[in-house]
């Protein structure tokens, strides 16, 4: 009974259900008013006939006919009433046999079932659920995110307000509870004060007041707030989020520092202690058709090449891979190697002509001010006369008109450029523009964002260089702070990994260990208490106690922990 009582309560509460319900009782009293019609104008018919009836056998009479059951106990014998009976009779036929079971599935019992399915989707996490993570949104960063704590087995909640959504949410086994985001008692049964983490990513407004009303209730957590707008920030750190992050204007700085432009040099990308890893692209220089050991970078200047990229793919090394035009090497080592080892860009004379940037959104505008405050001349194209206005103070010149005009791009200098950065909000466009782009230049190197993750190969088969998603930094940003640890990108899907040397390895060399062929991870260092060694070689031991770090995406972890960790 309580079951039932619990049930009834929320199909009364569903504004659906609700508003059907009331619909179909509508229709029932429009039925009831006209069987009470038809009950006197039997009595009237009768005792115009000489017939006398109780008020009880008139609606008798009335249901019967209408029903089309006709006992025929009871008949009317003028002209009159035999119409009158046929009248009845019809008006039955549509209102009981025909607008009745349509009225009762349509407004009652689909909504019945609609209201059940839902209700599936649960409204709280279990009593027992300590130190997870509360998710408002399930979008493209929460997507990402969550395939990250999943494989660290960090438990999640995703909060849903539409029950269409948590319903798909619920069936693609997400774990997600239904509820308001304006109502308290949402964030209550959430459990938001044993939260570890909640990653505020509604729109700025909604999350402004979705940070109140968790400051209010949990004093403690800490909260990660996504902004959309700049003009926000501070608003939701005054609301209490204690992270603010402007992942699109993050995003189209980290674009910026992939291009190709004034004179090249390293570029770091990520940290790991006092250790910088870095890019290092190699175009027009004597480094080109070299091997990896042939360069002797390690011996001139004290650094470790970990990895080479090739059109977005990093490539683990072994000593013998030749270098081309589009390598780009990954090389780890402190601030003074690094600053060191640009002196092979001496010799290299920079493309002077302007960095052509295709799309000026929020994106394309932060990278235009990022490279614009690093003195690289910038060439944008946008469609839209406003958002080109925006980004003339940033910008050497403006083309208002498609990315894909032929005509326009010679105008912006697409022929001459260092390099192209793509950054319409159109994963299919960019695919265009990285093959077209890279038909009109193939000297460019052509730095694109994507949305979709499945879309990243195809735009690297296309001609782009580097790629990287909003997604990508989202979720890096937030499992950072998650974590505790510096934020680095190292490019899409390319994340560092420490984990313990395994059982198995122990007192192996890593030429013995085979992690690089095996699993197409690159070892960059072995942490050995406070000692962390970067110049490694086939021949370095593989300790007990220390930790190994290597640089790879997950599959590659995955692959590593079945080899070497789940075998044990």
């Amino acid at each position: 009974m309580k079951f039932i009582g619990s049930q009834l309560a929320f199909y009364l509460s569903d504004r659906d259900f609700k508003r059907n319900s009331k619909i179909l009782l509508k229709y029932l009293g429009i039925l009831v008013i006209v069987v009470i019609i038809f009950s006197v104008l039997f009595h009237y018919i009768m005792n115009l006939e000489g017939q006398n009836h109780s008020w009880v056998t008139g609606f008798y009479w009335t249901l019967t006919v209408m029903s089309t059951l006709g006992f025929g106990d009871i008949t009317f014998e003028s002209d009159l009433g035999r119409f009158f009976s046929i009248l009845v009779l019809l008006f039955g036929i549509f209102m009981l046999l025909i607008f009745l079971p349509f009225a009762f599935i349509r407004h009652f019992y689909v909504p019945l079932l609609e209201s059940k399915r839902k209700n599936r989707v649960p409204r709280s996490v279990p009593n027992t659920t300590k130190d997870h993570i509360l998710i408002c949104s399930y979008d493209v960063i929460a997507r990402d995110f969550t395939e990250r704590l999943k494989h660290e087995q960090t438990p999640y909640y995703v909060i849903q307000k539409d029950p269409e959504q948590a319903l798909k949410n619920y069936d693609d086994e997400v774990p997600v509870i239904f509820g308001e985001f304006d109502n308290e008692e949402t964030f209550i049964r959430a459990k938001v004060k044993d939260a570890k983490l909640v990653l505020v990513n509604r729109d700025d407004i909604v999350n402004t007041k979705i940070i109140l009303i968790i400051r209010n209730l949990a004093p403690e957590v800490t909260i990660v707030a996504l902004a959309d707008d700049n003009e926000t920030i501070d608003v939701q750190q005054l609301s209490g989020a204690n992270h603010v992050l402007p992942i699109k204007k993050w995003l189209g700085e980290q674009l910026a520092n992939r291009i190709n432009a004034k004179h090249a040099k390293s570029q770091p990308i990520g940290q790991y202690e006092d250790l910088l890893i870095a890019e290092l692209p190699i175009h027009h220089t004597s480094l080109i058709t070299k091997t990896i050991r042939e360069t002797g970078l390690r011996q001139r200047y004290g650094i470790s090449i970990i990895g080479v990229w090739k059109r977005g793919k990093l490539e683990p090394i072994t000593g013998n891979e030749k270098l081309t035009d589009d390598s780009v090497l990954v090389i780890i080592g402190n601030k003074e190697q690094l600053s060191s080892i640009d002196d092979i860009f001496f010799d290299y004379v920079p493309n002077p002509n302007p960095v052509v940037i295709i799309g000026g959104g929020k994106v394309g505008l932060a990278a235009a001010q990022s490279l614009h405050k690093n003195g690289v001349l910038v060439n944008l194209i946008d469609l839209d006369p406003e958002l080109s206005k925006k980004a003339q103070p940033f910008c050497h010149k403006v083309f208002v008109g498609k990315g894909s005009d032929y005509e326009l791009l010679k105008k912006a200098g697409i022929m001459e450029a260092p390099s192209v950065l793509l950054s319409t909000h159109d994963d299919a466009m960019n695919i265009h523009l990285a093959s077209y782009c890279r038909k009109l230049n193939t000297e460019a190197r052509i730095v694109s964002r994507i949305t979709e993750a499945r879309n990243i190969d195809i735009i690297h088969r296309a001609g782009a260089n580097f790629v990287l998603s909003y997604a990508t930094l989202g979720s890096e940003a937030v499992l950072s702070i998650h974590k505790g640890q510096e934020l680095n990108i190292l490019g899409e899907g390319i994340r560092l990994f420490t984990t313990p040397i395994p059982p198995s390895l122990i007192d192996k060399t890593l030429g013995e260990s085979n992690i690089g062929a095996k699993t197409g991870l690159s070892v960059i260092a072995l942490k050995d208490n406070s000692d962390v060694k970067t110049l490694l070689s086939a021949a370095t031991i593989l300790p007990r106690g220390a930790e190994i770090i290597m640089l790879g995406n997950i599959d590659m972890r995955s692959k590593f922990n079945e080899l070497y960790v789940d075998e044990i």
